[in-house]
């Protein structure tokens, strides 16, 4: 009996999505809940799976097309029915080209050949970058173990195993721009580093690695390693490699860093001179390096002059007295560090306090979506982590049932990852409002921009004690500068300016916080 398999409900503020990726092709068995379809929609990628065993017998959509909420996408028959699809368009050229393939490729222990493909990226990601190859054709690797790991403007994903077995040919070298689903191997199961079928690969793999490695003195550093060396001026003679023939991959480096392992040694007086002769990349004495902007950077610069150009920007400032809550980490930061195994700091306060006035005020916690506003009954807060790459803004859910020690070593894991590129993507979407902290480098004022579609973002800023007139007395108080940017399209002024007064009551009494008045 024939299945239809639709696309899901979609919320109220999707009115369509695309067919984003087919995962079976007409005449493929299919096992109950496995993945057949993903669809993207402008806000997430929706997973299609079987609603029962059977075989895929007819696609009515396209990888492409538009659809509807619960739009039939195709038909499900019974197991061994004949596919209806297969001649449709270029499918049954796939079809009769996957046999050849097969045949002029087989796996060296006569397992089964895969496509190794790169993640399915959101409709905000267009493309990527291969990274690094953590395995090399004809090198034995289990199931889920990285093959590859693939920088986006966002996160860097990693592209694992699917099975145990070796990879049979690298389609796509390190430093490549790829696709969505773009096939970047071709892997064969239960191949391993001494099987025949890869007796040719490993020399062609060499050759290529020769033009994407680089050696420096006995050190071959893989291309993702490279870079890193050079943003953090390290001694490679110091850092171990782990991959094959001693290679130095990214993982290296990144454990290198972090240790503090590979600092370069203090140069002698003269060593300038010697320096400027050993390294003739730029020659004169007006030197300049031209760098291409990372990924991750264009992605930045587009959205902040995005969320200038389409937002009436306005900020509103005030400034907080964080004696009170200085005290309070004073007082219980021992007692707090041995409860909970994490430190107390600044941001678990500020996230509660913002938590409450976005409950007072939820036009600062809405959200523009195209002629409609969007009214959460909930509070996800961004949070903004710098890291080597860029800025990126994992979210914290549902904050308001979020304890101050939940959000401090949730905040703390975002940054350990943020910094080793493991944050995933689904971590950064859907926040209804930002918090930056830009005291962390020493700023005492700024005026931080609106993430689009969020409506406001609170700045923090340096704690700097200040003379204040305090009962008709001058006090030195522990001060900090808050900002308040909002688009003034959504949120009237007075509105913002009484958001950010109910965050600075809050903070210098944070018994508020615990009784909730």
């Amino acid at each position: 009996m024939a299945t239809e398999i639709k696309a899901p409900t979609f919320p109220e503020s999707v009115a369509e999505g695309s067919v984003a990726a087919w995962h079976k092709k007409p005449g493929d068995s299919v096992e109950r809940d496995e993945l057949i379809v993903e669809i993207e929609t402008d806000k997430v990628v929706l997973e299609v799976v079987a609603p029962e065993a059977g075989t895929l017998s007819e696609i009515n959509a396209e990888e492409g097309d538009t659809v509807q909420s619960e739009q039939v996408l195709g038909i499900l028959g019974a197991a061994g029915d004949k596919a209806k699809a297969a001649d449709k368009g270029g499918k049954a050229e796939d079809a009769k080209a996957e046999a050849p393939k097969s045949d002029a490729k087989p796996a060296a222990a006569g397992g089964k050949q895969h496509d190794v493909k790169a993640p399915t990226f959101p409709e905000s990601i267009q493309e990527g970058t291969v990274a690094s190859w953590n395995k090399q054709v004809g090198e034995a690797v289990k199931r889920d173990e990285v093959l590859a790991e693939i920088e986006t403007d966002k996160v860097v994903l990693e592209v694992v195993a699917p099975a145990d077995g070796a990879l049979a040919e690298i389609k796509a070298k390190e430093g490549s721009q790829v696709a969505s689903e773009e096939v970047l191997a071709i892997f064969s199961e239960g191949a391993g580093g001494d099987s025949a079928g890869s007796e040719a690969a490993p020399a062609e793999s060499a050759k290529s690695d020769a033009g994407d490695d680089e050696k420096v003195g006995d050190k071959i550093l893989a291309p993702a390693a490279r870079k890193l060396v050079a943003e953090h001026d390290l001694d490679v003679s110091k850092i171990e490699g782990t991959g094959k023939g001693g290679r130095i991959l990214k993982e290296d480096v990144q454990k290198a860093v972090k240790e503090g392992s590979a600092k370069k040694a203090a140069k002698p007086a003269s060593a300038p001179k010697q320096a400027a002769a050993a390294a003739p990349v730029v020659e004169g004495e007006r030197p300049e390096k031209r760098v291409p902007m990372s990924r991750l950077r264009q992605t930045i610069a587009k959205r902040l002059v995005q969320a200038q150009q389409t937002a009436a920007m306005l900020t509103t400032y005030n400034e907080v007295d964080m004696g009170a809550v200085m005290a309070l980490r004073a007082q219980y930061k021992e007692t707090f560090l041995k409860a909970h195994d994490t430190k107390l700091g600044f941001m678990g306060f500020f996230v509660k306090a913002a938590s409450e006035a976005l409950k007072r005020f939820p036009d600062v916690n809405a959200s523009i979506d195209g002629s409609d506003i969007v009214y959460h009954g909930y509070q996800d807060i961004g949070v903004a982590v710098s890291t080597d790459r860029g800025l990126v803004v994992p979210v914290l859910r549902d904050t308001d049932s979020m304890k101050i020690a939940d959000v401090e070593k949730t905040i703390v894991d975002f940054g350990k990852r943020a910094r080793d590129g493991k944050l995933g993507i689904d971590e950064m979407q859907g926040g209804t409002f930002t918090i930056t902290n830009g005291g962390i480098f020493g700023s005492l004022m700024s005026t931080p921009i609106i993430n689009p579609p969020q409506t406001a973002i609170l700045g923090m800023h340096k704690i700097q004690e200040r003379p204040m007139a305090v009962n008709g007395k001058v006090e030195i108080r522990p001060m900090m500068y808050l900002a308040v940017s909002y688009d003034h399209r959504m949120i009237d002024g007075k509105d913002a300016v009484q958001f950010l007064v109910t965050i600075k009551e809050l903070l210098e009494d944070p018994a508020r916080l615990l009784l909730d008045v």
